[in-house]
């Protein structure tokens, strides 16, 4: 996934995540920095967010069924990996992965593990936290056996 893809999908969903969450327009488009005006052309198909409000959506409503189903379990980290092309260093503790996430390879106390719907890897020590995050296999497989031989 890219930034454009991103925005895309958000564009896409914008209107129910607001109908999601029982927010009018102007509302709406209060939460997330926008004109109304903006919001409508967005809504309907004739512009598409700003990656700033799609990070600002992405911020407000990670929660939302309608996110996490773009994203997956933490749309933060997608969006972080894009933005940075790769996060490595200990984050906060997850959840593990029992939902959104494939196991890919295990490597000492550190997993491999792969979202199943943005496609972007993250490393997992054996408590849970993280500590890296990618869209590129290889470059996560080096950083894996990095971690597990240090």
């Amino acid at each position: 996934m890219d930034k454009e893809k991103a925005i895309k999908l958000v564009s896409s969903k914008i209107k129910l995540i607001r109908v999601e969450n029982g927010y009018s327009q102007d509302r709406m488009a209060d939460i997330i920095g926008i004109s109304k005006k903006t919001l409508v052309q967005i809504e309907k198909g004739r512009d598409y967010a700003s990656w700033g409000v799609v990070v600002a959506t992405c911020a407000m409503f990670r929660e939302s069924e309608i996110m996490q189903s773009i994203f997956g379990d933490d749309p933060l980290e997608v969006l972080r990996t894009i933005a940075h092309e790769r996060i490595d260093s200990p984050k906060e503790k997850t959840m593990g992965g029992k939902i959104w996430w494939a196991d890919v390879h295990k490597e000492g106390l550190f997993r491999l593990q792969q979202n199943l719907i943005s496609k972007h890897y993250r490393i997992l020590d054996d408590d849970g936290y993280r500590w890296f995050s990618s869209f590129d296999k290889e470059e996560a497989l080096t950083r894996l056996f990095e971690l597990s031989s240090s």
